[in-house]
């Protein structure tokens, strides 16, 4: 166990655990739209921006991915923290404006969302759904585009197997915008997206 402080609240943390973890365990509201218990930490939407003391400084840091260490100081509240996760919220509210989840969450940090009711369900690359393909189904059906020297910034991907999905559903599960949708049919499942992947029958 490490010693830890929370919002001015001493915590006993489990070697190994993260901020996010921690935080969650004292009831502390941190939203994410990245993260699952069950999957590996990402640190991609940036919404769980908290203020960890190392060093002697202060600093921000997604709390998803950050292991505790002994002597440890978090701030989940702090002016930073929360001006860190307005930020973050912002920019997926100006890329994906009409989507649901991430209206709702802009919202709830206090970013301006218009009235008009979002429709839309976007893939946000949040990459749950390609963790959960390959760290729980051990497919890999799912990877991401242009990643590494020359990628695409404005437009990265996901790339969808169909050689290798087995039609379990994982995918859709996880997804927290419903972008990768799962219908029955008959005796039949299918498994699709917006991006007109082939779809997924078992018969």
């Amino acid at each position: 166990m490490v010693n830890i402080v929370i919002d001015g609240r001493k915590v006993k943390a489990k070697e190994g655990s993260t901020i996010l973890e921690n935080a969650r365990d004292l009831k502390l509201d941190i939203p994410t739209l990245c993260h699952h218990d069950d999957l590996s930490p990402f640190g991609a939407c940036r919404l769980c921006t908290v203020e960890v003391k190392t060093s002697g400084k202060w600093q921000l840091t997604t709390s998803c991915n950050t292991v505790v260490e002994d002597g440890m100081e978090v701030k989940t509240d702090s002016k930073k923290a929360l001006e860190g996760r307005k930020m973050a919220a912002e920019l997926l509210y100006y890329k994906y404006p009409e989507t649901e989840a991430v209206r709702e969450i802009a919202e709830k940090v206090g970013v301006d969302v218009s009235e008009e009711k979002g429709e839309e369900h976007d893939c946000i690359l949040c990459g749950l759904c390609v963790r959960a393909c390959r760290e729980i189904v051990g497919v890999s059906a799912l990877t991401f585009q242009d990643r590494g020297p020359g990628r695409d910034l404005e437009d990265p991907q996901i790339e969808f197997d169909p050689n290798s999905c087995i039609g379990c559903g994982a995918c859709a599960y996880v997804c927290p915008t419903g972008y990768i949708k799962m219908e029955a049919e008959d005796d039949k499942r299918i498994i699709w997206n917006k991006r007109e992947c082939p779809s997924i029958i078992l018969r």
